[in-house]
């Protein structure tokens, strides 16, 4: 059984380390005996913002979240990126939540791998 955490700091869009890494974990959360946590930090706390419209053919962040939440992965958004680009707690995507560097600690120290983008 493996327990890993990966650590967004990117944008949701502009570049592809935030896509990659959602690819990744929706990948990682179908296997078998696999336990993923995810914890959007900087930037990629724009990441779990609802309502996300993007152009047709153009991938969806809010969705690729969506999955990973459908696979029972945990999903911290740090609270002071939220308060620093103005996401309110009402706006995140359901099944994520407001954490802390206090959650981010014990959620590596519970891991067995940490991967960052």
């Amino acid at each position: 059984m493996g327990k890993t955490l990966l650590i967004l700091n990117d944008p949701p869009y502009g570049t592809e380390r935030s896509y990659n890494a959602l690819r990744l974990a929706g990948t990682l959360c179908k296997t078998e005996g696999e336990e993923v946590k995810l914890f959007l930090l900087g930037d990629a706390a724009s990441c779990a913002k609802s309502g996300q419209r993007v152009p047709e053919g153009f991938y969806n962040i809010q969705l690729m979240v969506n999955k990973v939440i459908r696979s029972e992965a945990a999903v911290g958004v740090c609270g002071t990126c939220m308060d620093a680009r103005g996401i309110a707690e009402g706006e995140l995507i359901e099944g994520t939540h407001r954490s802390t560097l206090a959650e981010l600690t014990a959620w590596t120290r519970w891991a067995d791998k940490v991967l960052v983008f």
